[in-house]
């Protein structure tokens, strides 16, 4: 086996960042066996790893008692709890919870979004030992979900449930299966039935004893359950346990030495229901000391604004965001001196995830930053998923473009095995690494291959396959790869993608189809009021201007397609959207490709009809 070690120089760090942050350049390596698997790891030691959360919080409550370190809107103003009193509402909650006879086995699933009271007991309760769910709002407030609510409660059975506005959430706290469970909410008005006022946790409980249960808290013990999104399956629990957050943190911090240097600041929408802002961004937080105010605005028309008002109010020294989140700051600071100062004035970093930011995007931030301070904050990625907790891959380095996820961080060991076409199944192995999912050994089991790593699904390309410290590309999944009848391979994700951008005009998303077919087809859900015409009895659209218009740009796509697997010859417009109580559409707005397949399966056989009056053919 050979090995080599790359160290990424620092004189290919810029002036503009060397005077903004301290950045630990990217170090590697890197070994190929006699089979061609790549092996990578960091040339960095892991710092060391604590047993669990609740460490940070007594550090801080001691050392920084009155440092803000949870804050929401309230008003006009802006509620806020420092780290000496939220210890002792910490302490408060969870002496309640175990006065109720709360314990490992009794999950607490957590109905409503991110806010303050959210955050005190998902903390109260890893104090103790006790496992929070936290679910996607929507599929308590939108009825269409509730299906989705159902089966995770099904899986779980928590023993109490949480939110944070009885009557907003009365018609979930409705459902059977809460009957037996006890609900607590911020807000009780409105209820459907007797809830316990959140106030009431806070009292605590004198006749438990906390600190024996907090002592029994260690690396083993299960912090959280987070449902994966069930983009390809029914949603998996994650069991994410105390050693899984503790490393990952401390991982983190090996990288990214500006998080020792001053307290950060966030001001974050990103859903705590996901691993990137429920234990990347909150965890934190939390083990530097930072404060973590709570953005209740979105990178939406209807939300944007409050998040745009908490950026002038109350700016972070570090900005998490997905690239459309981005794309709508951008376009709001051209017009807004005022807004552009408050958001770069104290920013040492600036993170993105869940997709590749456009390189516009990334320029134009870049051009923003410099004109603001003269200098630049990191801009970085990630990659991770639920299973990993989820940073394994880290930029930790000046890259000055997108699209990179980075290398391996500290304690991760990565494997990587290439097929035909120079990209590589990732799989990973690490201190990060899930014990499993919730109730589904045979699941857990198919996830780890023969040498214990994680086999993630994806697929990852070297930036420069001659140096690999300068990082990896995200390159699609695996598993939405198939197969033509004539045995070639259609890398599916990366070509949606590529088809995505083509027919954007028209478009909202589509379905690479083909798997044992002898050509590849696509099912098309258009944009809303790009059908004209009519759709037929089976569910197709037969508008001929829309086809028309779908045809052409497709046709340009096969005349510069290299292969089979690249060409797309035939199309169908669907006229039912994806539908979310069919589970077409998972909690992140991505399509259930399975769940598409399987519910239309007839319009997937009248896309290989060549005799369909309804089929764009190329």
């Amino acid at each position: 086996m050979r090995q080599t070690s790359l160290l990424r120089r620092r004189g290919r760090v810029t002036t503009a960042h060397q005077e903004s942050v301290t950045v630990r350049p990217h170090k590697v390596v890197s070994r190929q066996s006699d089979d061609g698997t790549i092996r990578l790891a960091s040339g960095y030691e892991l710092g060391d790893v604590v047993p669990h959360t609740g460490i940070w919080l007594h550090r801080w409550a001691e050392e920084a008692p009155s440092r803000v370190f949870l804050a929401e809107r309230a008003g006009a103003g802006w509620r806020e709890h420092g780290y000496g009193e939220v210890l002792g509402m910490v302490r408060a909650i969870a002496a309640s919870l175990l006065a109720r006879g709360m314990g490992a086995e009794t999950p607490i699933v957590i109905l409503s979004g991110n806010g303050v009271d959210h955050a005190l007991l998902s903390l109260a309760a890893q104090y103790v030992g006790i496992p929070t769910v936290p679910l996607a709002e929507q599929y308590s407030l939108i009825e269409e979900a509730h299906g989705r609510l159902i089966y995770v409660l099904d899986k779980i059975k928590p023993a109490m449930a949480f939110v944070d506005d009885a009557g907003r959430y009365a018609a979930a706290l409705k459902l059977p299966q809460l009957d037996a469970v006890d609900l607590v909410a911020a807000v009780t008005e409105g209820a459907p039935r007797q809830v316990t006022a959140f106030a009431e946790l806070l009292k605590g409980d004198g006749g438990v004893d906390l600190e024996a249960a907090h002592a029994e808290v260690g690396p083993d013990t299960l912090a959280k359950v987070l449902f994966t999104s069930g983009s390809s399956s029914d949603p998996k629990g994650v069991l994410t346990t105390q050693r899984m957050l503790c490393a990952n943190q401390a991982q983190i911090a090996s990288a990214l030495p500006l998080l020792k240097e001053r307290p950060p600041r966030i001001t974050d929408w990103l859903p705590w229901n996901h691993v990137f802002g429920g234990s990347h961004n909150v965890n934190m937080m939390l083990a530097n000391g930072g404060t973590l105010r709570v953005d209740h605005g979105k990178p939406t028309p209807a939300l944007i604004g409050t998040t745009l008002d908490n950026i002038r109010d109350k700016p972070g020294t570090l900005s998490f965001n997905v690239p459309v989140g981005y794309a709508m700051l951008v376009q709001a600071m051209e017009q807004d001196l005022a807004l552009r100062e408050a958001f770069f004035g104290d920013l040492d970093l600036l993170f993105y995830a869940g997709a590749s930011l456009p390189q516009a995007v990334w320029a134009r931030l870049e051009e923003m930053a410099m004109e603001v301070r003269g200098r630049l904050p990191l801009m970085n990625s990630s990659w991770g998923m639920t299973e990993t907790a989820p940073a394994t891959l880290m930029v930790h380095e000046p890259i000055g473009r997108s699209g990179v996820i980075g290398v391996p961080l500290p304690g991760c060991d990565i494997k990587l095995i290439p097929d035909d076409e120079m990209r590589c199944e990732l799989r990973v192995k690490g201190p990060n690494i899930m014990p499993g999912y919730w109730g589904d050994p045979a699941k857990t089991a198919e996830t780890f291959d023969d040498e214990g790593y994680l086999i993630t699904g994806d697929a990852v390309r070297f930036l420069d396959p001659g140096d690999p410290a300068r990082g990896l590309v995200f390159d699609g999944r695996v598993s939405e790869d198939f197969k033509l009848n004539t045995g070639t391979w259609v890398q599916a994700g990366t070509l949606r993608l590529e088809t995505l951008d083509a027919l954007k005009a028209h478009v909202q998303d589509l379905v690479i189809c083909g798997h044992d077919r002898g050509e590849v087809g696509l099912l098309i859900f258009p944009k809303p009021g790009q059908v004209r015409g009519g759709a037929d009895a089976g569910g197709a659209v037969t508008d001929a201007a829309l086809m028309a218009e779908i045809e052409t740009v497709l046709r340009g796509l096969a005349q510069r397609a290299t292969g089979s697997a690249k060409r797309i010859t035939r199309a169908l417009i669907l006229a039912e959207p994806p539908s979310l109580k069919d589970q077409e559409v998972t909690d992140k707005g991505s399509l259930n490709v399975r769940k598409i397949i399987t519910r239309r399966a007839d319009l997937l056989e009248r896309l290989y009809d060549n005799d369909d009056p309804a089929l764009i053919r190329v």
